[in-house]
């Protein structure tokens, strides 16, 4: 099987977005692209069809090549627990919780085991295996068993492709400086190179562009234009940014949690151009927002105390008292109830823990040793919903659901509908509800209410694949596809 791995001169360079516009791209072209990610370390999380925990980028690859997403895509998945600990994933299933010291010093044979078994099972769902990267290749403190970038390569046997953010700065010094630090036969893999998020006219970078070209050996494939709003949902905290837009009718605070999980839950209202997303950390950047929303988090009790020692508890409960508009998305959901109970130390590594909850939601969280992850459907006042859960706690609530499931009940909703939770990830993702949510706001502020946009993901897979084709130089990036096989 042939194959190309891009690789990042940095994290959140733009590996992830041209992986995934690249298989899109492939398939556009004929061929039949697998995505592969080694290893990922992310709380923003995909769930597959059968139930398993995957990258989240991997899964959308998954879905811009036109496949099932499968565990074998991303065979290794660490989700960072707090206090330098991460849930290790292997294949989708959740083995154990380690600090990073022992997973480098433990895992690194399992690891090497692991991306071969997913490379062979991905070899047989295509022809062209696009494996992205993590990070940079030339983390000189993790080199010497580094598996995500250059072993990962080697073991496939594929050319890389570099890529760097030019809107960073310092674009020349980190690609000159990373080719510097790669070893002899693993810079001989480098066959390509990417500027991404060019700001302006691209005929200003042709002299940078030679320059490139000649001092490094290396064809400069593509000078990619930023693109805004491109409704990929960020891979990591990195990605999580604000948007801010003049004049914003309508302005939502997003709890910016210190153990965010899945912070692209946030992402859809982008595209609402009368609405203001605020991230918030802080009892005094609260200020007097239309709706705050509670997203997710990979350590609910670590969470909470953040939010007592910031005292933006306190101010998300006086703005509930005084009808103010509160979401709470799974951990954020727990959060907003009376108590939490860890008797098997699950979210704490500690035996019996309890800590009382902001007291908004009549509800009662308690921690599980077993993990729940699956797709979900159901229906929330009249309007049929699609997500996935993701979560240790089992929440029992006092009060009327937030949606109903074939078989279950899940979440809390209040009477006027201004409060509530839910351990659904993507609730926005549905146009039909995020319209309701947001006309909510719009009848109180006496606002004209607006009718649900459309977020066609299988559209924004042909935008991105069709930009990164207007400026990609196929015709060597081919040759450099067919010089290698895996």
């Amino acid at each position: 099987m042939r194959g190309v791995m891009i690789q990042g001169t940095s994290s959140d360079a733009g590996k992830s977005f041209i992986a995934t516009a690249l298989c899109r791209l492939l398939i556009q072209k004929g061929y039949r692209p697998v995505p592969f990610k080694p290893q990922n370390v992310s709380n923003n999380s995909y769930v597959t069809a059968d139930g398993k925990e995957i990258g989240r980028a991997q899964g959308l690859q998954a879905e811009a090549a036109g496949l099932e997403a499968k565990p074998c895509m991303n065979p290794l998945l660490l989700k960072p627990s707090g206090n330098g600990a991460s849930e290790i994933v292997l294949f989708g299933e959740r083995l154990e919780v380690m600090s990073g010291m022992a997973y480098r010093t433990d895992y690194y044979d399992r690891a090497i085991a692991a991306i071969k078994q997913g490379l062979q099972e991905v070899s047989e769902l295509g022809d062209i295996v696009v494996i992205e990267g993590a990070g940079s290749p030339v983390e000189m403190n993790l080199k010497k068993q580094e598996v995500v970038n250059m072993k990962t390569a080697e073991l496939a046997d594929v050319p890389v492709i570099l890529t760097a953010d030019i809107d960073r700065g310092g674009l020349f010094a980190s690609i000159v400086g990373t080719l510097t630090l790669l070893e002899e036969h693993e810079r001989a893999r480098v066959k390509g190179i990417i500027v991404n998020r060019f700001h302006g006219d691209a005929r200003f970078f042709e002299d940078g562009k030679t320059w490139l070209e000649t001092y490094t050996g290396i064809p400069v494939l593509a000078v990619l234009p930023f693109l805004p709003g491109h409704a990929l949902d960020g891979e990591d905290s990195l990605s999580i940014q604000d948007i801010r837009r003049h004049n914003a009718a309508i302005d939502i605070a997003v709890i910016r949690l210190p153990y965010i999980s899945n912070g692209s839950d946030i992402e859809p209202f982008a595209f609402e151009d009368d609405v203001n997303v605020r991230w918030v950390q802080s009892a005094h950047s609260f200020g007097s927002p239309d709706a705050v929303i509670i997203p997710g988090t990979k350590s609910a009790f670590a969470d909470l105390a953040f939010l007592k020692e910031t005292g933006l508890d306190e101010r998300i409960i006086s703005f509930a008292k005084e009808g103010g508009v509160v979401t709470g998305l799974c951990g954020g959901f727990q959060l907003m109830g009376q108590t939490l109970s860890d008797p098997d130390g699950t979210d704490t590594g500690e035996t019996g823990s309890v800590a009382y909850g902001m007291g908004i939601i009549p509800a009662h969280t308690i921690f599980k040793s077993e993990k729940t992850v699956v797709r979900t459907e159901g229906i929330a006042c009249g309007i049929p919903l699609s997500g996935y859960e993701i979560h240790f706690g089992e929440t029992k609530v006092c009060g009327e659901p937030f949606m109903v499931c074939a078989d279950y009940e899940e979440g809390y909703r209040s009477t006027d509908g201004k409060v509530s939770g839910t351990y659904l990830h993507h609730l926005f993702y549905n146009d039909l509800f995020r319209a309701d949510w947001l006309n909510q706001i719009r009848r109180v502020k006496g606002l004209t209410e607006r009718a649900p946009l459309d977020m066609n993901r299988d559209q924004t897979y042909d935008v991105i694949a069709n930009h990164l084709e207007r400026y990609l130089d196929w015709p060597t990036f081919e040759a450099i596809l067919n010089g290698s096989s895996l």
